[in-house]
């Protein structure tokens, strides 16, 4: 394979019309970037070290409530059967899966909206929604409006999803986000670990309708707390507000208006909508980066659909203790948080100090490199300690390093986005869009799979996967990914 001339896939009605789409926001942007507005008080980035985390660690609880809904019913699905009366398998499953393929859906609205009307109230009307959708699930009266208030609490809940991550962005330079990127990460992936041991032992013992109602209380308990404490982190909003407060004592306000006039406001909407369907498909790298990190992630959904049968059948743990087995996955998770983030600031700042102190994306590729070696070997161990029926602790431990591995690649892939990318929060928004929809498929033929390949010949197709797209690519992008991008008009 010859990497001698690199080209960023983008057609040329593409890279033309979306050149033409943000003339005129890429001039507000240069204007962002002014000296003035580096110094200026109201610059995010100069918030205090504590507001700064305050905001971070509201942002990041938004950010854990979905995930944790995605997976929370999953222990009370026989209870749901036989609720509402419902024989078909499928349908039992959609109740549960269909909340992914709107959380696929929600990022394309929410992620642009949020560079159009600011990050904090698509944050707090998120989380409100969800609220009122997870009392709707609470007292559904069939099995079709469960699917249906399913489908639209996973609409809602998306919101912190899709924009989160572009708060993350305003806040903290390039040298400085790992840390508050892998705290906002930890949602996407603890929740939905968090979340069926919790549910099977709330739906053993006070029935599965409190499931729901307890996701509302956790929604309201963070709309107390992030509504008077939330502050607007996204510039062109925050100088917007300002601009109107000045024109109303300005001598001349006329000036302000021509200096801020906007688009109909429809037509801004669908310009920044089809911006993140534009990155992509348009950006070669925006789309293998997404690819693997929704291969993970499919690969992590299809987890949950070996664990009952392994835990309760091989292994004969009860279902609440059952439940207890996705503590692997967590504690890889955790650990990976914080040697992750310790290790992608040290290399960014090292590379970055080589490179005269300017910054680049391409230099979250090594830990990206370095995770994506523990995911083969992760499935590896757990498939095939799961066939062979070692200690039960043997395929726990494999999640475990499957954990770590999905974690320490998941980072850099963000970071990576909101590095590259002028539109941080469209571009973060592609990769969930994609993200989603691999982890609402792979659970609909994972029993086939391992039915015809076993625990063992299972994990090994999706560890083989993982080596193809995890390892070549980012060591690709790491010499390459600079050339690549200059070809992208939607690029830093």
């Amino acid at each position: 394979m010859s990497f001698s001339k690199p080209v960023e896939s983008t057609s040329p009605e593409l890279g033309k019309d979306a050149e033409r789409r943000s003339e005129s926001e890429r001039s507000s942007s240069q204007d962002i970037a002014s000296d003035e507005w580096a110094t200026d008080i109201a610059n995010p980035r100069n918030w205090s070290g504590g507001k700064k985390w305050a905001v971070t660690a509201i942002v990041s609880a938004y950010n854990f409530i979905s995930p944790l809904a995605s997976s929370m019913m999953a222990p009370a699905l026989p209870n749901i059967a036989e609720h509402y009366e419902i024989t078909n398998p499928t349908l039992v499953s959609m109740t549960l899966s269909v909340f992914l393929l709107s959380f696929a859906v929600g990022p394309l609205f929410f992620g642009p909206l949020s560079e159009i009307y600011g990050r904090t109230w698509v944050l707090h009307g998120g989380n409100l929604l969800f609220l009122a959708f997870s009392i709707g699930c609470a007292y559904s009266p069939t099995a079709n409006a469960l699917i249906a208030f399913r489908f639209l609490s996973g609409l809602a809940g998306s919101a912190p999803v899709a924009c989160g991550g572009g708060s993350i962005s305003d806040l903290f330079a390039e040298r400085d986000r790992a840390a508050a990127m892998s705290l906002f990460s930890l949602g996407p992936l603890i929740g939905p670990v968090v979340g069926p041991i919790a549910g099977g032992f709330i739906s053993q013992s006070i029935g599965f309708k409190w499931v729901f109602i307890i996701l509302a209380a956790l929604c309201g308990a963070f709309a107390c707390i992030g509504i008077p404490l939330l502050r607007e982190t996204y510039a062109p909003v925050i100088q917007r507000r300002m601009g109107k407060k000045s024109m109303k004592t300005s001598s001349d306000p006329e000036k302000f208006q021509v200096a801020h006039a906007n688009e109909a406001v429809g037509e801004k909407i669908w310009l920044n909508l089809s911006r993140a369907v534009i990155l992509l498909f348009g950006s070669f790298i925006c789309f293998i980066l997404s690819l693997y990190n929704s291969l993970m992630y499919g690969v992590y959904y299809l987890m949950f659909t070996t664990f009952p049968p392994l835990f309760l059948e091989t292994y004969h743990f009860s279902v609440g203790v059952s439940g207890l087995a996705y503590l692997g996955l967590g504690i890889g998770f955790f650990i990976a948080s914080g040697i992750g983030a310790y290790l992608g600031n040290i290399i960014y700042k090292r590379l970055s100090d080589k490179n005269g102190g300017v910054g680049k994306p391409e230099m979250r590729m090594p830990v990206l490199i370095l995770g994506s070696f523990f995911v083969p070997i992760g499935l590896f161990w757990y498939g095939w300690s799961a066939q062979a029926k070692l200690h039960w602790i043997m395929p726990i431990i494999g999640t475990a390093i499957f954990g770590f591995g999905f974690m320490t690649t998941f980072i850099p892939i963000q970071l990576y986005l909101v590095d590259a990318f002028t539109y941080a929060a469209s571009a973060l928004a592609a990769a969930s869009v994609l993200r989603s929809l691999f982890g609402f498929a792979f659970p609909l033929f994972g029993a086939q799979m391992f039915k015809a390949l076993g625990n063992g010949g299972g994990n090994s197709l999706l560890g083989g996967l993982t080596i193809v797209l995890g390892i070549p690519f980012p060591i690709w992008i790491y010499y390459y990914g600079e050339r690549i991008r200059a070809n992208n008009p939607l690029n830093r």
